[in-house]
């Protein structure tokens, strides 16, 4: 009986214990297939295992390497965890020493991180690091990982404009205030002849006075764009129909002209008045540079454009004033002084992100893309353009992108302001033309019914009494001298 207790117990001890161990085994799996398919926050694997090691150049610039809790990270950081998931090898940081992204100096040499990879220091660079002809002579650059090209920084309360003196009309585009006119004039139009038809507001053509003339009908119409109750008062139902439906159409409209009136005017102005860099030279009111020795600054001095050579004179004349040292010194500076600058448009989309007093012109020029550059006979090269074609074909560089540039006011810049178009208002002018149209057949209805009750009067066909209502209705004043004449000559 201990036997078989013993065997019993010894049984369902080694069953639960392979149980346990094929349970672990699989989330080992799991983990580790996690990890291969997504490279970010997969950490470097540890040099014991006999990877190779790569040291890498980078510069602080905010969101591409930060320095936080003693850590670096960023969108830089973030793309070089993938790509060493992916490739293979593990890495060392440095931050360049002399801050400088690589330019050649006095003596020839060159500074920055391109200095750092050709005297060896460092394997690769992995930076917001623009590709240039003059960087591709003396290192070998990866396709690029970021596009980007040359705009401009402004303050936006630094680029305001006065007003037009027909800034009123801006809520609406000019197509908008055309419809609105011809609805306008259709509409008394309608109420014009409307009021003509229908029996019920004018029962006996011959000696009463219609009140809806075609001027008392225009004065009806402002009255309500105005929302106020004028004179004449409609009695019939076709004419009150044709009037209800304005009214309703009124106030729709003028409930959009104010919100968009005043969306206008909390938008500051309609119009940046520095639109493109021809407008920039232009101006007196605003100074503008660009970073000391960066590639957007070289790009002005080989540019053979006219408005770029001006552009790069101004700035080599005003050197020791309009340059800056650093990103962060440039964004500092807009927002506190009237000065504009010029740089990389996808570093200025993230200030004007972050900081909601600044705004970005439209015009971009210069495209161009951030690479990783390595050394010319490094045979990472290939291997790192291909990873990088990969990450953006599978969608993570756009991960990456919207991770890091993400921002609190950053739906406030994309709230821009535009005039309201007639597609906005379709439906509304759609329904005034129904209210018009069913005014119109209600007039012809109660004309038709009063031609039906006098013909069985005077023993004439309904069509002939209805046509000889719309002629006398619609002729009123030739009718009315011939009814005179008539009646004078007997007289005579």
């Amino acid at each position: 009986m201990d036997r078989g207790l013993r065997f019993t117990f010894c049984v369902i001890t080694t069953i639960l214990l392979l149980r346990e161990s094929s349970q672990k085994g699989e989330k080992n799996d799991a983990e580790v297939l996690a990890a291969s398919k997504s490279g970010f926050g997969a950490h470097p694997r540890a040099p014991a295992e006999g990877l190779p090691t790569l040291t890498v150049t980078t510069i602080l610039e905010d969101p591409y390497v930060m320095v936080r809790s003693a850590e670096l990270e960023g969108y830089c950081i973030d793309l070089l965890k993938a790509l060493a998931a992916m490739l293979h090898f593990t890495y060392k940081v440095k931050v360049v020493g002399d801050g400088q992204y690589g330019a050649v100096s006095s003596s020839g040499n060159w500074t920055g991180m391109i200095g750092e990879i050709l005297r060896q220091e460092a394997d690769i660079a992995v930076a917001p690091l623009t590709v240039t002809s003059a960087r591709e002579e003396v290192v070998s650059f990866t396709t690029p990982f970021l596009q980007t090209g040359i705009g401009i920084l402004l303050r936006k309360d630094s680029t305001s404009q006065d007003m037009s003196f027909f800034h009123f009309l801006a809520p609406f585009s000019k197509e908008t205030w055309t419809g609105l006119l011809f609805a306008y004039v259709l509409t008394c139009f309608c109420l014009f002849l409307v009021a003509r038809l229908s029996p019920c507001e004018w029962n006996e053509p011959k000696n009463e006075e219609n009140n809806f003339s075609f001027l008392n009908s225009l004065w009806f119409g402002a009255g309500a764009l105005a929302l106020q109750g004028v004179t004449p008062r409609p009695k019939a139902l076709s004419v009150r129909v044709v009037a209800a439906v304005w009214w309703l159409f009124t106030i729709a409209l003028l409930a959009a002209y104010i919100a968009n009136f005043t969306a206008l005017l909390s938008s500051g102005s309609e119009e940046l008045p520095i639109q493109t860099f021809e407008d920039l030279v232009k101006q007196r009111k605003l100074e503008f540079g660009t970073l000391d020795g960066s590639s957007t600054f070289y790009y002005f001095k080989n540019s053979k454009n006219p408005t770029h050579q001006m552009i790069y004179e101004y700035m080599d004349k005003r050197r020791d004033h309009v340059l800056v040292k650093t990103y962060q010194e440039a964004v500092q500076r807009v927002m506190e002084s009237n000065y504009a600058f010029i740089g990389e448009s996808i570093s200025q989309d993230l200030a004007a992100a972050r900081h909601c007093n600044l705004i970005r012109a439209p015009e971009v020029i210069g495209a161009r893309g951030f690479g990783i550059a390595t050394t010319q006979a490094s045979p990472w090269t290939k291997q790192l353009s291909i990873a990088v074609l990969k990450l953006r074909e599978s969608g993570d560089l756009d991960y990456l992108r919207n991770k890091w540039w993400e921002s609190s006011c950053l739906h406030k810049t994309r709230d821009r302001w535009s005039p309201l178009q007639p597609q906005a208002l379709g439906g509304l002018f759609l329904t005034l033309a129904v209210g018009l149209a069913l005014g119109v057949i209600a007039a012809v209805v109660e004309l038709s019914n009063k031609s039906r009750r006098a013909a069985g009067h005077v023993k004439k066909s309904c069509c002939s009494i209805f046509i000889e209502e719309i002629c006398t209705r619609l002729r009123i004043k030739e009718n009315t001298r011939q009814n005179q004449e008539t009646s004078g000559r007997p007289n005579a």
